[in-house]
């Protein structure tokens, strides 16, 4: 059998260099995060790559149906008040978006499809 990604058009990977690239493109503002330059904090890059390593999970653990692989056609990442959103989009089905959420300090905290 071979690997569902050698067929799919569009995958989470591809979603997470697309949004990586965009994020470096936007400049140092976003990627080095609320705190600063320093060592120790915690990036929306970094949310990023930790909230689509978990996606991955989910989808290739059969928790998220194939749908969420093949129809995926955004990636977000937000802040909400001191917690990082990282949400995907699919093109069809409900619910439609899943919603990862990551602390500060990069410690996930939850993730639901209702975003609250």
């Amino acid at each position: 059998m071979k690997p569902i990604w050698n067929n799919v058009r569009f995958s989470a990977k591809t979603a997470f260099w697309a949004v990586a690239v965009s994020l470096l493109l936007l400049g140092s503002t976003l990627a080095h995060g609320p705190g600063g330059h320093g060592e120790d904090s915690f990036t929306a890059l970094q949310a990023l790559d930790k909230g689509v390593a978990l996606y991955d999970k989910l989808v290739a653990s059969g928790k998220l149906e194939e749908s969420w692989e093949t129809g995926l056609n955004r990636v977000d990442i937000n802040m909400r008040g001191e917690e990082y959103v990282v949400s995907f989009s699919r093109n069809e089905g409900d619910p439609d978006r899943l919603f990862i959420f990551f602390n500060e300090e990069g410690e996930y905290t939850g993730s639901n499809f209702t975003g609250e």
